[in-house]
């Protein structure tokens, strides 16, 4: 049976319970409770079958141990729901429940913990430094967001409509592409935040010591100089990263209020 994705109530309940996925977080299950929750609604088409034994088998199932990042627990949860109104097998669903567990985990960590996360937090941490005060704090909490509910919305939507050709979702050029930027993004956010930073701070009546700020505006711009180099896609030998931390203290010289 295919299923198309206006055959099937329950998006919008889905998608607002992926919110709520870490809420019954435990170590026996890590996210299994919250998924079993959040795919819910999607399996509802199954309790009109036969006594609804389908229906509480397919929960039962979706309700077991599951661990990946929780942003891209998502894609598994639209994967798996495709996959149990379409009847495959239970085994198969479970082999691949438990193989989306390490892909998801790293790609989420190395695309939200790791990249926009703190290229978010160099930013707002940036706008801080120069009055923008409670402006700094929107700025951040709204592209923090932003992207962390399309990512989930996002996901749902790809997981259902690939099922268990899931590597297709995971292949996507968005995903690849966004691997490829987030990561010097956030070198560069933080590398020029933190200068700024440091001589907040120190107006503030904070540590002065200049060998102190010297190392920092060193490693800031270091930071700013790697990340730029990674955004454009230029190979660093041996000299140029030497000439690079040659100029990194100048930088953040440059950069100190």
């Amino acid at each position: 049976m295919r299923v198309s994705l206006r055959d099937v109530p329950g998006f919008a309940f889905t998608a607002a319970r992926l919110f709520g996925i870490q809420s019954a977080f435990s170590y026996e299950r890590m996210l299994g409770i919250g998924f079993g929750h959040a795919i819910e609604p999607l399996l509802r088409p199954l309790r009109g079958q036969g006594d609804g034994s389908r229906y509480h088998e397919a929960l039962a199932r979706e309700s077991r141990f599951f661990n990946s990042h929780p942003y891209l627990a998502s894609l598994a949860i639209g994967a798996a729901a495709r996959s149990e109104l379409e009847g495959v097998s239970g085994e198969r669903i479970e082999r691949l429940r438990s193989a989306l567990c390490g892909p998801l985990g790293a790609l989420g960590d190395r695309l939200v913990w790791a990249g926009w996360l703190p290229a978010c937090v160099g930013l707002g941490l940036a706008l801080a430094t120069r009055g923008a005060g409670g402006w700094a704090v929107a700025a951040f909490l709204v592209l923090y967001n932003v992207v962390h509910v399309l990512l989930r919305i996002w996901g749902l939507r790809a997981g259902w409509m690939v099922g268990l050709r899931v590597s297709v979702a995971l292949s996507h050029p968005v995903l690849k592409r966004g691997l490829a930027v987030v990561g010097p993004l956030a070198a560069v956010s933080v590398g020029a935040a933190l200068p700024m930073v440091l001589g907040w701070a120190v107006r503030l009546g904070g540590p002065s010591d200049p060998t102190w700020i010297g190392l920092s505006g060193a490693a800031a711009g270091t930071l700013v100089f790697l990340g730029a180099a990674r955004l454009v896609g230029t190979r660093l030998s041996g000299l140029v990263l030497a000439i690079a931390v040659l100029g990194a203290a100048a930088l953040g010289g440059a950069l100190w209020p």
